[in-house]
């Protein structure tokens, strides 16, 4: 039995849906489970930015074209500011004070 195009597409949208589900989950995880504000901002950025692009993605692979194309700038837009955000973030709560952990003899000089 040859494999169609429709079923491909299918495959693969089901294999990029399981994919970013798993790294939504493991990003909340992380921003449960971590110490500190620094740490959690990790987790969360890393894991939420390649988890929704996978969803998106997943969905792009099911839709129109034109759809398909909103999805891939909306995929682009959350690679461009989810790590702007977070370095934002970051930069604010070390600017109020909030040191980072200390670990391992490293120091924050």
């Amino acid at each position: 039995m040859a494999l169609s195009l429709d079923m491909i597409l299918d495959l693969l949208s089901i294999i990029t849906l399981a994919g970013g589900l798993f790294f939504l989950f493991v990003g909340a995880v992380g921003l449960l489970r971590l110490p500190d504000v620094y740490n959690r901002l990790h987790a969360t950025t890393k894991c939420d930015t390649l988890g929704a692009g996978l969803v998106l993605l997943s969905l792009a692979l099911q839709s129109s074209l034109a759809a398909a194309v909103r999805l891939g700038l909306l995929i682009f837009f959350i690679l461009i500011t989810n790590p702007t955000a977070a370095h934002v973030i970051a930069r604010a709560a070390y600017k109020t004070g909030i040191k980072p952990l200390k670990g391992r003899g490293l120091s924050d000089d």
